[in-house]
C-alpha cells in the first residue's frame, strides 16, 4: 500500500485540476486513485493542504454537495464564501447545484488520457 504522505500529494494533484467554478468528492477522487474506500483520507489531504494556496481544497466537498470540510478553513464560512466567489450556488451548507457543476476526475481525467 502507497503511503500516507504519497497519497495525499496524489489527491492533492487531483484537487488542482478541478476547474474554477465546479467541485468533486472525496470518494470520486478516492476512486480516480484506485483506492474506493479512502474518501476520509482525501479530506486529510484537503485538510493538510491549509497551507498550500496551489490545492482548491473548497473544491472538494461530499457526495452530496454538502461542505462536510468547512470547519477545516480558517473564518467564518470561509469554505462557501470561496465557492460563492465561483458562481456555486450553496443553501445551508449545502450545493444547489451539485449535480450541473460535479466534476469527475474518473471521467475527467480518463479523457485526457486518452487524447
Amino acid at each position: 500500500m502507497q503511503s500516507k504522505t504519497n497519497f495525499f500529494k496524489k489527491a492533492q494533484a487531483v484537487a488542482r485540476k478541478i476547474p474554477y467554478g465546479r467541485v468533486s468528492s472525496y470518494g470520486a477522487i478516492a476512486r480516480y486513485l484506485g483506492a474506493t474506500k479512502s474518501a476520509r483520507t482525501v479530506g486529510w489531504a484537503m485538510n493538510a493542504s491549509k497551507t498550500d494556496a496551489s490545492v482548491p481544497a473548497h473544491r472538494v466537498v461530499s457526495s452530496k454537495g454538502i461542505l462536510t470540510g468547512k470547519n477545516h478553513f480558517d473564518g467564518t464560512n470561509l469554505m462557501q464564501q470561496l465557492l460563492e466567489n465561483e458562481g456555486v450556488l450553496i443553501d445551508n451548507y449545502q450545493i444547489t447545484n451539485f449535480k450541473e457543476i460535479f466534476w469527475d476526475p474518473n471521467l475527467e481525467l480518463r479523457i485526457i488520457k486518452k487524447q
